[in-house]
């Protein structure tokens, strides 16, 4: 039997990865996320991507959550925005000061994927308040985890609900279809300083203690289509 497990409240793009996003009323989904989504980076010279952590696809560029990025209707790349949400000119020149690194430029995807893990994210409130309540001192939003999808949860439901979901399949309104995975790795990224969110270390320390440092749905997709606020996501029978 199929169960209704909320409602699409937020939906968030980030255009280049590691950067703030953009608040969407709908977007097309495909096969590889959403449109538009993380389809750009900031690359070194060693063809690295500026991330919150190191890894080898990943290297840690201090201060891009700062920034800000932006598609529109733009079709020849995305906006950069500054600290102050002012549109960069000089995308690469901009980020060379900033980053003070000769060596970035931002880079469109080709062979080497952008995404850390799975391509859809998808965070509840309910999981949202629990992070909220566990640390009452902390500023917390959905910013803090990067999701694309906030759903908006029934009164009552649990946090961390969305560990219910795992090798079920959703269907957002009458359209896009997920198959739900596993839930995200958390790191240091969580806590870090980006605008309206001071810097809060001990965010990352609740969830590891309180959910072994798992939080959010990932997903791919199963059946594109378009993707609304409003639309409620129905899950099959596990």
């Amino acid at each position: 039997m199929a169960e209704i497990s909320g409602v699409v409240e937020r939906i968030w793009r980030y255009p280049v990865k590691s950067t703030g996003g953009e608040l969407l009323d709908a977007v097309e989904v495909d096969g590889r996320g959403l449109a538009g989504d993380r389809l750009y980076a900031v690359r070194d010279g060693s063809g690295r991507f500026g991330s919150g952590k190191n890894t080898r696809r990943f290297r840690r560029m201090d201060g891009l959550l700062r920034l800000a990025s932006r598609l529109g209707h733009r079709i020849d790349g995305p906006e950069l925005l500054d600290p102050l949400g002012s549109p960069v000119e000089d995308p690469d020149a901009f980020l060379r000061a900033y980053l003070e690194r000769e060596d970035v430029s931002l880079a469109r995807e080709d062979a080497v994927s952008h995404f850390d893990q799975l391509p859809v994210s998808v965070l509840t409130t309910a999981t949202l308040d629990w992070v909220r309540a566990e640390v009452p001192d902390a500023v917390v939003d959905e910013r803090r985890f990067r999701p694309n999808v906030l759903l908006r949860t029934p009164p009552g439901s649990p946090p961390f609900t969305e560990d219910g979901w795992f090798g079920r399949e959703g269907r957002f309104g009458d359209g896009v279809r997920l198959a739900f995975v596993r839930a995200s790795e958390r790191c240091a990224m969580v806590g870090a300083p980006q605008p309206g969110l001071p810097h809060a270390p001990e965010i990352l320390r609740a969830v590891a203690r309180g959910h072994d440092n798992r939080l959010d749905a990932l997903a791919t997709v199963t059946a594109p289509g378009r993707l609304r606020v409003g639309d409620p996501l129905v899950l099959t029978a596990g």
